[in-house]
């Protein structure tokens, strides 16, 4: 099941405020009760047609977004590292979540913004040290992200947070899919058309059991907190103007377009 929230448009007689639903087909999204995070998915009798709406970020991280680093051995090497004994975690900001064809606005203070294509894991419930194989239980799907980052600010500060904590910094969407299986589905970063970014999610160092059994000793989890897993080999530049779309197979494409502050 594919679960977005969108802005009803104006001729959709849906009001104004934001809605979750579930996507029917291409073409048509049912509207479901409340925040299904929360709430469960209850149906409604309304729909409107996708072509009506305009998608926004699927999820709402009340807390926080949870991030893994140098979890694909090319992209720790390319990186100049090695990959971690374990998960290797850090923060954005819940403000920092948009959405599917938002704009990411590049920062003044920086000269290098990059994409980095990542998997996505929602939260569907309250944990803490869940043991790897109760792991789905506290899963309620996945969505794609693109974990974008102000690299010359990255090295300048020697430590990741302002370079990942950039409001338009976390592109998430355009769904969240409860039924999707990470396995050997290929991840891909497009930019301006050319393939920037290609690997296997099979690849990821620390799989997604040992990813939520790790954090989830670390901290306490909370219903709409979000995963990142880690991005593969590739990462590079979004110059202004351009459009990054992120993609994984069988999950669907995130599309933004970046512009100068």
């Amino acid at each position: 099941m594919r679960i977005v929230r969108f802005s009803p448009g104006p001729d959709s007689g849906l009001g104004t405020d934001p809605l979750f639903g579930v996507l029917e087909d291409d073409a048509t999204i049912t509207v479901i009760t409340g925040d299904p995070i929360y709430s469960g998915i209850q149906k409604t009798a309304a729909t409107v047609p996708v072509s009506k709406v305009r998608l926004l970020a699927p999820v709402i991280p009340r807390s926080k977004v949870v991030c893994i680093g140098k979890n694909y051995a090319d992209h720790a090497a390319e990186m100049g590292g090695v990959v971690p004994d374990e998960p290797i975690i850090f923060l954005k900001p819940n403000t920092s979540v948009i959405g599917p064809n938002d704009t990411i606005v590049w920062p003044e203070m920086s000269e290098r913004v990059d994409h980095e294509a990542e998997l996505a894991i929602v939260i569907g419930r309250l944990c803490k040290d869940v043991p790897i194989e109760r792991v789905n239980d506290v899963i309620f799907g996945y969505t794609i992200a693109n974990d974008v980052t102000a690299r010359d600010l990255q090295k300048k500060d020697g430590q990741w947070t302002r370079a990942k904590s950039f409001d338009t910094f976390c592109p998430v969407g355009p769904w969240i899919d409860t039924d999707f299986i990470p396995g050997t589905q290929k991840i891909t970063a497009t930019v301006n058309g050319e393939i920037k970014q290609s690997a296997q999610l099979s690849d990821m160092m620390f799989k997604v059991p040992e990813i939520i059994n790790f954090v989830s000793r670390v901290m306490t989890l909370l219903p709409g907190d979000v995963i990142l897993t880690g991005t593969p080999a590739g990462i590079g530049p979004m110059v202004a103007g351009a459009d990054a779309t992120m993609a994984i197979e069988g999950l669907g494409e995130l599309t933004n377009k970046v512009r100068k502050n």
